[in-house]
């Protein structure tokens, strides 16, 4: 019976799950590099043991052996894809909360997941069938489907080891620095080519499957608000796929053709390209929790994290894919460290005001507190803002107020960036593709300067506690509108 789970993360990720193991009535263990000494993921653990990074799976073993941790649960990021890493939990005794590493292995190289997809019937977007061996391969391969054409890193994700070429001659140089940033970021150099759809939408499908063959799906998330194919909104059902509610079937249906290929269990997600006529496009599988989750657990009334739990000590799935429902609609907000007017820039410092929102239909993740200094050595990510209402328009006008009532003083963040974003007239109206906010016009203007910034910092610093709890006339990131 385990009793003891290792939490190997950081961050919002970290609290979210530790919340859930408290939950279950279970002991959580969190680890922590020098950096994160203060972290605020140390306060929602029963334990706490270093390591000199999280990436060092030895140092993460040995920290769940001197606790006696009877599994661990990896988050997203880090060491959470990485098929080794959940072999050696299996041989350490440790019971690894997500996929089997075998299935890990299968999926975990774009291109092997691709051909995966296309022996089990999902549609993939034309493109190279292994990885690219040399130029003379990229210019045949490019040459045959097209410009322009994307270079991508054959293990990872999050935008690494990405580059579109629109011509012949930028192919060169493109390959080059895809290859090398994904030596740098995944420890493979491996890149391969594929066709890029023009205004493509980015929809994925959230699975879950058991360890007695039971596969379901909990339908789709839009992702298509991204800035360097990072994904930073994200929303659940998608207004594309509520507006054409054969494609969750079928999109879902692709999904767990896919995950029955690889022998799937536990959660993982499902990634698809849309094109302008409506036809979707396998792109690759996250075997994992995927950031972007609670909205589907706001819209579906399920946690995830629950039933992963439940499912690596040997659960069944207690859902049938004809009970799963669909109610309302969710939208999150990555809350980030940066500056969206200096291309999204890090701003890593000292976090010297911190308000955020409350009431009815919010739900937030948080992985920051007021006094905390945001490192520069980890991804700027600060929270996670969501938000559920009876339907996509009252839950941008709810996310909207919600922003209102978030306040960060000390370093550029990103909450005035999606109050613009969200009263955009095409995002409202639910015409989304990746390269929306590379049109968008972003307004910095519109928000308080840098120097009305530092002057409400020496307000609040002068006020006496009782002024200080009391509503503010000064307030970061809102809109003189």
């Amino acid at each position: 019976m385990v009793e003891k789970i290792l939490v190997a993360n950081r961050g919002e990720i970290a609290v979210r799950v530790l919340r859930a193991i408290r939950e279950a009535g279970l002991t959580g263990v969190a680890v922590y590099t020098d950096i994160d000494r203060r972290a605020l993921h140390l306060a929602h653990a029963d334990e706490a043991y270093p390591v000199d990074s999280y990436l060092n799976s030895q140092a993460i073993l040995e920290a769940a052996r001197r606790a006696g941790a009877g599994a661990l649960h990896p988050g997203y990021g880090f060491l959470s894809e990485n098929a080794g890493f959940a072999a050696l939990c299996a041989e350490a005794g440790l019971v690894f909360i997500g996929p089997a590493a075998t299935a890990i292995r299968a999926l975990g190289s774009k291109t092997a997941a691709r051909d995966m997809a296309v022996r089990a019937g999902a549609p993939v977007v034309p493109g190279t069938d292994g990885p690219v061996r040399d130029i003379s391969e990229a210019r045949r391969v490019a040459a045959a489907i097209g410009y322009p054409v994307l270079i991508k890193a054959a293990a990872g994700g999050g935008g690494k080891g990405m580059r579109l070429v629109e011509k012949e001659g930028e192919l060169e140089s493109a390959l080059r620095d895809a290859a090398s940033e994904a030596e740098r970021s995944f420890q493979s150099g491996e890149v391969y080519i594929e066709k890029a759809l023009i205004r493509p939408r980015h929809i994925e499908i959230q699975i879950f499957g058991d360890n007695y063959g039971n596969l379901i799906h909990f339908g789709e998330r839009e992702c298509s608000i991204q800035r360097r194919h990072q994904k930073v909104i994200e929303e659940c059902p998608s207004p594309l796929v509520a507006n054409n509610p054969a494609m969750r079937q079928a999109m879902g249906e692709a999904a767990l053709r896919v995950a029955r290929a690889a022998g799937y269990t536990n959660a993982g997600t499902a990634e698809f390209l849309v094109d302008a006529g409506g036809r979707f496009y396998f792109l690759e599988m996250n075997t994992r929790l995927q950031v972007e989750h609670p909205v589907t657990e706001l819209v579906t009334s399920v946690d995830l994290v629950h039933m992963q739990l439940d499912a690596a000590f040997g659960g069944k799935l207690a859902l049938r894919q004809d009970e799963v429902t669909w109610r309302g609609a969710a939208i999150q907000c990555r809350l980030y460290a940066e500056d969206p007017a200096n291309q999204y820039f890090p701003s890593p410092g000292r976090i010297d005001r911190l308000r955020m929102p409350s009431g009815p239909g919010i739900r937030l993740d948080n992985g920051v507190y007021e006094g905390w200094t945001v490192p520069i050595d980890y991804d700027p990510l600060l929270a996670k803002l969501c938000v559920w209402a009876e339907d996509r328009p009252k839950a941008i006008a709810r996310m909207q107020r919600a922003l209102r009532e978030t306040e960060i003083l000390g370093i550029a963040n990103n909450v005035a960036f999606f109050r613009q974003v969200l009263a955009d007239a095409r995002f409202v109206s639910g015409d989304l593709h990746t390269g929306f906010l590379k049109d968008f016009d972003y307004r910095p203007d519109t928000a308080l300067s840098e120097a009305e910034l530092e002057a409400a910092i020496a307000v609040l610093a002068a006020a006496e506690p009782k002024q200080a709890r009391a509503p503010l006339v000064v307030r970061s990131n809102w809109s003189r509108q």
